[in-house]
């Protein structure tokens, strides 16, 4: 067998796990989901709380009386280990944020990036066709909501564009339109926020007459320009703020 063809079956392991993983989560959740319409919950919160808890497990009884722990309490007294070692160590891997499946995005979002700037700066660094592949199957029950409220709280005219390609893949995702609709009214209205921000950003533009070379070299970018505008008018409709 030639060098090409072998074949890297630490690399397949390593997918086929995340798979299994991400399977395993979707099942879990879809089953917290049903239990959760059953049960005819009062609240959309106590609705989210169910499927985000879905993943919990009921303590045994040596958890509850004295059964042998193998992590300390207070993880910052560990032997061998500084409060400075701990936070670079964090540092590094929001700065090395790469997750290649949608379970470990979920993770490293839920693990590491705890403040609004770390997040909207992750999905910056994502970008929008990265995002698209992650989460081409389905965003996740709850990450849709943060991921909106992470962008109306920080997007920024330089970074306009980047943010329009972000909704434009988020919208291609799977079920997008049920979870949608499954956002609570302070992230519906962090997502009308967001579009009223981009609309605002849309500053008009000189017409060609007495402009200098700079400037018309500018203007040839127009056409960049209005298909942001399309682009913006169509995503409006697709997360129905309208």
């Amino acid at each position: 067998m030639e060098r090409n063809d072998v074949i890297d079956f630490m690399a397949l392991e390593k997918e086929l796990q995340a798979a299994i993983t991400a399977d395993e989560k979707y099942k879990r959740e879809n089953a917290a989901k049903l239990r959760a319409v059953e049960q005819r919950v009062a609240s959309y919160e106590e609705f989210r709380g169910i499927v985000l808890a879905s993943h919990l497990k009921p303590l045994e009884r040596k958890d509850k009386m004295g059964g042998k722990r193998t992590t300390p309490w207070n993880c910052h007294t560990t032997q061998g280990r500084t409060l400075q070692d701990e936070a670079t160590e964090i540092s590094q891997e929001k700065t090395l944020l790469q997750p290649e499946t949608s379970a470990e995005f979920y993770r490293d979002w839920r693990r590491h990036l705890r403040s609004g700037a770390e997040r909207y700066k992750a999905l910056l660094q994502l970008g929008g066709p990265k995002l698209g592949h992650l989460f081409q199957t389905d965003v996740g029950f709850g990450l849709l909501g943060e991921l909106l409220v992470a962008l109306a709280d920080h997007v920024r005219l330089a970074d306009r564009a980047a943010v329009l390609g972000i909704l434009h893949s988020l919208a291609s995702t799977g079920r997008f339109t049920l979870n949608l609709s499954l956002l609570s009214h302070a992230e519906k209205e962090s997502c009308r926020g967001l579009f009223q921000k981009l609309q605002a950003m849309d500053t008009p533009r000189p017409t060609k007459e007495g402009l200098n070379q700079e400037e018309q070299g500018l203007e040839e970018q127009s056409g960049g320009l209005q298909d942001e505008e399309r682009l913006l008018q169509e995503l409006q409709g697709l997360y129905q703020v309208n």
